[in-house]
């Protein structure tokens, strides 16, 4: 069974090689924003002869035909997750690198409303945010108190 990555590069005219599946079906089944290390791993796992190099060419393919969005969540590495149509925000735990991705109507109007108010109509948006939870806030607290 074809994952939806690879319907994505069959649809813009790619060539499916077996290392491009493994790489297409480990992003498709990504619940988290893995980079290319991460990918490699995975992917290694499946084909014993796929090679790291063969992962950063494909997910650079895959940028460049649309089908994957790079992201910078800090941390000195790129981190990757498929192209959707649907707006979607991140909240990064900057204590576990943890990303949380959420959908907000209101904080989408709002955003265009500020555009607007600003001169100018919103033709893409992206939001990152970065958080610590609170509860690890209070455990510190209490940790340094106690010291």
């Amino acid at each position: 069974m074809e994952s939806r990555i690879e319907r994505l590069c069959i649809e813009r005219g790619l060539k499916m090689t077996g290392q491009r599946r493994v790489v297409a079906r480990v992003l498709s089944d990504a619940s988290d924003h893995p980079d290319v290390e991460e990918l490699y791993r995975r992917a290694s796992a499946l084909d014993q002869n796929i090679s790291i190099a063969t992962v950063y060419r494909t997910v650079r393919l895959f940028e460049e035909q649309g089908i994957l969005e790079r992201r910078d969540f800090g941390g000195g590495r790129a981190r990757y997750e498929p192209s959707e149509d649907h707006h979607h925000y991140h909240l990064i735990d900057i204590d576990t690198g943890k990303v949380i991705e959420f959908e907000d109507a209101e904080l989408e109007e709002l955003m265009k409303v500020i555009a607007g108010r600003l001169g100018f109509d919103l033709v893409s948006l992206r939001l990152e945010l970065f958080g610590r939870r609170r509860d690890s806030r209070a455990r510190e607290r209490t940790a340094s108190d106690g010291a």
